[in-house]
């Protein structure tokens, strides 16, 4: 973490944190002083991530729990994270579903992966782009690494994650004359619930995750830290002369040439 800068004074807004890469960059946020509001669609869940980030600084974490495909939340969303902390600093677009898919998959089912992986982010950034001006911040988005590689049975959700960092690469060239720097991250396998949450059973959710010591190269799945060390990296001063990049945080999967 030495590597690092810390985020003392900094405000976050972290979607998805209600699980997975979310909370463990909530969490780690806070450790290096940062304030952050968080959103989920598990209340539960959020509230939990809270309690561990007030652990982390003895700072309640502003929460609110919606769905960002809902236009009048993602409005409130930006409005009341403004109001309450009276600036923003970081957004850090995790929120996202994986579902199986082909071309034989229905508009319905690529329009819900669409929706929620790319047009909830174009929206949420675009009502966030002026406060980001306006305090020279900067934007993570949480991508894959599948944007690299072609993966049957993914077709949507390869689609999407390719589509979010084209979104970084032409916001990071439109908002650099502004200061405001834009960077996605792109994990690769991660023992998260994003499997079950998508109605895979049990058997078939650790099929995917053993698979992983085959199409990582390091052989193994990542660890929800390590993902969130790369968006803390690019969200501090440490990165402070890196724009557009999409950051691998895959263990070589998309170098991997045996699958």
């Amino acid at each position: 973490m030495s590597a690092i800068s810390r985020l003392d004074g900094k405000v976050a807004l972290i979607t998805g944190a209600s699980s997975g890469i979310g909370a463990g960059t909530a969490i780690l946020f806070c450790k290096l002083g940062a304030e952050v509001a968080i959103t989920g669609r598990d209340v539960d869940n959020l509230n939990k991530t809270a309690a561990e980030c007030e652990n982390e600084n003895e700072k309640k974490p502003f929460t609110l729990s919606g769905d960002l495909t809902k236009e009048d939340f993602v409005k409130r969303l930006v409005e009341e994270t403004v109001k309450h902390y009276g600036k923003l600093d970081i957004l850090v677009n995790n929120a996202g579903i994986w579902r199986p898919g082909s071309i034989e998959t229905t508009l319905e089912q690529f329009d819900e992966i669409m929706n929620t992986n790319v047009r909830a982010i174009y929206h949420l950034t675009m009502l966030a782009v002026p406060h980001l001006v306006q305090t020279k911040g900067n934007i993570v988005n949480v991508s894959s690494a599948v944007s690299f590689r072609s993966i049957e049975g993914m077709l949507p959700y390869c689609m999407s994650k390719s589509a979010i960092d084209q979104f970084t690469k032409c916001t990071a060239i439109e908002l650099s004359p502004k200061q405001v720097r834009v960077n996605s991250v792109n994990p690769g396998l991660l023992a998260t619930a994003i499997f079950k949450r998508s109605g895979l059973d049990e058997e078939s959710c650790q099929m995917i995750l053993e698979s992983a010591k085959i199409t990582h190269a390091l052989g193994r799945l990542a660890h929800v830290e390590e993902v969130a060390n790369g968006i803390a990296f690019l969200a501090s001063d440490s990165a402070s002369y890196i724009t557009g990049v999409q950051f691998l945080v895959d263990g070589g999967f998309h170098i991997n040439q045996s699958q």
